[in-house]
């Protein structure tokens, strides 16, 4: 990729268009989610190579429980299988330095599959290269009644006060905590909206929206989606 002028810090990706690939090809939706994982895997490569230092991916959102068994199966598989080939590369997953972070609610999910999350957490935690956020049961609106609910407690313990609730406040007892807010979203398949991701961390994001299916995505749409980035004015409500 040729130099940016300016390089977002964190991108966040909704990667959508798995199942309409599929059904272009004559394959079932399956084959899709697996074309789609492999895809996510190139990215988040690609992504560390240049030097982003945050990458979140919406994976599974909390609407998704009401697909087919058969699909709800085949993801919650694919995750089992990234899970499983993170602890068999876990030399080469120190080396490249990536922070493994899963955002979403844990209630509901395999027993397994939080095991194995609560792991690759664990043993990423140190890494600084680049952080990837995997959203797996995550709804932004969810999120927000979770910070909310959180602030609540908080409250009750005496530990504050309603006045003392700020932007702030409510950042710090999201899924995001301790990171920047994502500076673009990118959302490919020619769908354009946000479908509930990120809903109070996107407030400033600037939006790129691409009609290539997901499992079409390559390093060089990322390019062109940063390129797109660096021809916009944020201003951030600034008149200047």
């Amino acid at each position: 990729m040729e130099q940016q002028t300016r390089l977002p810090r964190h991108i966040a990706v909704i990667m959508d268009g798995n199942g309409r690939w599929a059904k272009k090809r004559g394959l079932p939706r399956t084959d899709g989610h697996k074309k789609g994982a492999e895809v996510f895997r190139q990215i988040c490569q690609y992504a560390s190579d240049i030097g982003i230092e945050y990458m979140t991916f919406y994976a599974f959102s909390t609407e998704n429980w009401k697909r087919s068994e058969q699909e709800v199966c085949a993801i919650m598989d694919l995750l089992r299988a990234y899970l499983a080939e993170m602890q068999q590369r876990e030399d080469e997953n120190r080396t490249g330095g990536y922070r493994i972070r899963f955002l979403g609610a844990r209630e509901g999910m395999p027993d397994d599959i939080v095991r194995l999350m609560d792991e690759a957490e664990e043993k990423s935690r140190d890494k600084t290269r680049i952080t990837i956020n995997i959203c797996v049961n995550y709804g932004g609106r969810d999120e927000i009644v979770h910070a909310v609910r959180t602030l609540c407690d908080r409250a009750k313990r005496g530990e504050l006060e309603p006045a003392d609730v700020s932007e702030a406040l409510v950042s710090d007892a999201l899924y995001t905590a301790g990171q920047p807010d994502p500076d673009l979203i990118i959302r490919p398949s020619g769908e354009v909206r946000l479908s509930n991701f990120l809903v109070w961390q996107s407030a400033y994001a600037e939006f790129y929206f691409d009609d290539v299916l997901w499992p079409d995505f390559t390093p060089a749409d990322l390019d062109r989606a940063i390129a797109a980035y660096n021809q916009r004015d944020r201003r951030f409500g600034d008149a200047r």
